[in-house]
This record gives C-alpha cells, sequence and structure tokens, in this order.
C-alpha cells in the first residue's frame, strides 16, 4: 500500500511543477534561432512525468511572459512555435565569461571545466554547442593548487568583516611537490585588496610582521584562515594607488623600486604607454628619440624585458645600468 501510494504521489508532484519544467524546455531547446511547437512541449513533458494540454500552455506561457521571460510566438503552417529569444547573458558575453574562465591561470583545469559547464547552463543547448567547441582548458597552463577558492572566500571574507588572515606560503620544487617556505610558519597579514594581474591572482596586503605592505600570489597560499583581529596597516595601504602599484611592482616580481629613466626609439612609444600608461613623463630628445621616466621594481624580469626590446636602452639611474650590464655578462658567460 506504501509503495501504491509513491506511485500516485509521483505524478501529481510533477504535475504541481508544470510551469517550472516548462520553463526549462524554453530555455534549453529554443534561443533565437530554434524554436519549439506546443506538440513538441507536450512531448518533452510528458517526459518530466508531466501532463499538459494545449489551453493551460497557452496561460502558462503567458505567466512566463509576466514573470519576465521574453517569450515570443508565432504562427505558420498552422502551428504555434514559441521561442525565448532574449536571456540574461547574451552569447558574445558567454562567450567573454568562458573566454576569461579559460585565460585564468589561477584556475585549476578541473575547475575552469566545472565553471565552463556551469556557464553553458545560461544558453540554450544549441549555443551550449557553440561554446564548448571554443573550449580549450586542456594543457593551457593552470595552477595546481585546488584549494585556491577557499583562499579567495577567506580573503574575500576577511576584508568585508575587518579581520586579519593567516597562512602558509608555498614554492613548487623541481620534483613538482609544494615546498612551504619559512620552514611552514605561517605569514600573519591583513587583507586589503585582490589584484588580477597577468593572469594571476594577488592579495595585496599589511604583513604584520614586516610592518609593510606586501603581494602575494593566491594560488601559492594555503592553510588561509580568518583571525578574529581587526586589520592592520589602513593608513599605509591609503597610502599607495593600485594602478601605480602594480605597474611599479612589474608583474608582481620581486626588485627594488625606483626611478628608471629609458631613451627609446619612437616606435616603442605603444608598447611603453600600453605598460606604463600615458601619464608617465615623456621628453623627445630628436626626431627619432624620445626619454621616459618610470618607476618599477628593478628585477632581473625587468631587465630582460628590456633586452627583449629593440631600440631601448637603460639611462639612468647609474646602478640600474650598472645592473644592467651585470646582467648582460651573466648571460654572455652562461650562452658564451
Amino acid at each position: 500500500m506504501a509503495e501504491e501510494e509513491k506511485i500516485e504521489r509521483g505524478p501529481r508532484s510533477n504535475q504541481k511543477l508544470k510551469i517550472m519544467y516548462l520553463m526549462k524546455i524554453l530555455m534549453e531547446l529554443t534561443d533565437e534561432e530554434h524554436d519549439i511547437t506546443l506538440a513538441e512541449i507536450v512531448e518533452q513533458l510528458k517526459s518530466y512525468g508531466v501532463t499538459a494540454e494545449r489551453k493551460s500552455l497557452y496561460s502558462d506561457i503567458e505567466n512566463l511572459r509576466l514573470y519576465g521571460m521574453d517569450i515570443v510566438g508565432s504562427q505558420y503552417d498552422r502551428t504555434f512555435h514559441y521561442q525565448v529569444v532574449n536571456r540574461q547573458f547574451e552569447l558574445a558575453e558567454l562567450k567573454l565569461l568562458v573566454d576569461s574562465v579559460q585565460s585564468a591561470r589561477f584556475i585549476t583545469e578541473k575547475k575552469s571545466k566545472e565553471l565552463i559547464k556551469k556557464i553553458e547552463g545560461y544558453s540554450s543547448k544549441y549555443e551550449a554547442a557553440k561554446l564548448d567547441r571554443q573550449v580549450n582548458v586542456a594543457g593551457r597552463v593552470k595552477t595546481m593548487n585546488e584549494r585556491i577558492y577557499y583562499s579567495v572566500d577567506a580573503i574575500h571574507e576577511a576584508i568585508n568583516d575587518n579581520k586579519q588572515i593567516t597562512f602558509q606560503y608555498f614554492v613548487w620544487t623541481v620534483d613538482k611537490k609544494m615546498e612551504l617556505k619559512h620552514d611552514g610558519a605561517y605569514y600573519h597579514v591583513s587583507p586589503w585588496a585582490l589584484c588580477w594581474d597577468d593572469e594571476k591572482y594577488y592579495l595585496i596586503g599589511y604583513d604584520n610582521d614586516e610592518k609593510k605592505i606586501k603581494h602575494f600570489r593566491v594560488d601559492k597560499m594555503t592553510n588561509t584562515d580568518i583571525v578574529n583581529e581587526k586589520r592592520l596597516g589602513k593608513a599605509e595601504f591609503s597610502q599607495i594607488k593600485m594602478t601605480e602599484y602594480t605597474n611599479r611592482l612589474f608583474g608582481m616580481f620581486e626588485g627594488e623600486p625606483e626611478n628608471v629613466k629609458l631613451l627609446c626609439e619612437n616606435h616603442v612609444a605603444n608598447i611603453m604607454f600600453d605598460r606604463f600608461g600615458t601619464d608617465v613623463p615623456v621628453v623627445k630628445v630628436d626626431a627619432e628619440h624620445f626619454e621616459i621616466n618610470v618607476k618599477v621594481s628593478v628585477s632581473k624580469l625587468f631587465l630582460g624585458w628590456i633586452m627583449a626590446l629593440p631600440g631601448v636602452k637603460i639611462i639612468a639611474p647609474d646602478k640600474t645600468v650598472e645592473a644592467m650590464k651585470a646582467e648582460i655578462t651573466r648571460l654572455q658567460e652562461l650562452y658564451f
């Protein structure tokens, strides 16, 4: 008897969800280029254990319109056809989201596929196929730290609640294993901002021990926890401008920040302005050259970038010029 009651309750329960299944069918099987007939809707509803008459479907579709769905009905060949023509996200917008997930190195390959699958849920099955064709996550350089999502969530929560965080920081060894820095000691940091730069996610925060603003790669943080203590370093953080800070750090690599003067040929102006912005001081030297003053963290990354640009020379300060000479000598000894 109990089993018979369960069987009888099932269809009645599904019947109450008819309008929800109808919305699901319209969202999945129609778009601006694809429609569905009432007869096809009836068949689709049957697969969900729901029976429906045409008259009730007219009313349900109208209610979905009142709810906000942009459903267009048209009649041809004596048959009514229905389609959802306007969605929360346009296909072009969904492609941008998919591209962002693909290019974000701080998102693991596994999580990338999960997120893209969810993004596809905002489209019809036909549009999802177009999104799927552009999915190319496998083989991309991705982080291997699956716990990054918990770190990001903890950082956001700490910032919103004005709390500190603790975490361990690691580097990858040649054996592709995580090696904790400082013998596994925990960092005590007051988080102030998150920054996405060069396909990587960074935490900008006040290091409570070193008493200064520092940056940390979020994908290299682990065991992140919120500490029930108010953040420190508000005055120090308020003194920095995020755009200048990220430009100065030059890809978030370590190095001493200093003002560097570059002598450049005119053809590299676009590269310089793309990297440092158009507000940097520029002086025209002659018809073919200009000087530019930039504030950067002088590191081997910066020196290597300069060497890769034809027509660019560091001319000041002297210690940076000497650093460049030393780097050239090092590379010459390495290869010759």
